[in-house]
């Protein structure tokens, strides 16, 4: 499989999956300003027309796109991991419904329409409003998160990985934690996993999200 990604972006999620999975896989870096992938040489619309990350090439040659639906397809292909339930059974859909709550109404609400770029929101009024958008809830997982290390049984699986980025976007935006306890305990445990600290590494620096334009 190749992971289509950007530093920092949604695409940390599926790229935490994939090193918790134990499956074979590479990844290339896409860069969103310019709309490419192989150092430039690529145009990445041939792999996503949508232009944004991630994207999935299957091992039959087939691309994936959409971080939920990315995320399960790994969960499932790594069948000795327990990262998603058995179909149907009660975990799959609480983890099923973390997956979507996740995607909708915390990854879609933290990309504004007045940011500059691909990118998160990147100027004061943007970063405001995102804030304002999120923080009701953020307050309610941090309260599903109550003694509690994961979402689902309290063991990690794939909606976990997902939940990082946006705790990570919590850190990059500067935003507080304050009345998130339980949030910022989530993030420090998550940073603890190999997996992630092997890919927060593998990944680098995020991309600036510091407005140049003035």
């Amino acid at each position: 499989m190749k992971l289509f990604y950007a530093a920092g972006a949604s695409s940390l999620a599926p790229h935490i999956l994939l090193e918790e999975s134990s499956l074979t896989y590479v990844v290339e870096k896409v860069n969103l300003d310019t709309k490419t992938w192989n150092e430039g040489q690529n145009d990445y619309k041939q792999i996503n027309p949508k232009s944004y990350v991630p994207a999935l090439k299957t091992d039959s040659g087939k691309i994936i796109t959409e971080c939920a639906v990315i995320m399960e397809y790994i969960a499932k292909k790594a069948t000795t991991k327990n990262l998603i339930a058995e179909y149907d059974s009660q975990t799959y859909w609480q983890q099923r419904m973390w997956l979507n709550y996740i995607a909708t109404e915390l990854h879609k609400n933290f990309i504004s329409p007045f940011r500059k770029g691909n990118w998160l929101p990147n100027t004061i009024d943007s970063k405001q409003l995102v804030y304002k958008r999120v923080l009701s809830r953020l307050k309610f997982v941090d309260q599903k998160l109550n003694q509690k290390n994961y979402l689902v049984n309290n063991q990690f699986s794939a909606p976990d990985a997902y939940l990082f980025v946006m705790t990570n976007w919590i850190h990059r935006l500067e935003y507080s934690f304050n009345n998130l306890a339980n949030l910022k305990r989530f993030d420090n445990n998550m940073r603890k996993r190999l997996a992630v600290d092997k890919v927060l590494k593998q990944e680098g620096k995020a991309h600036s999200l510091q407005d140049k334009s003035n």
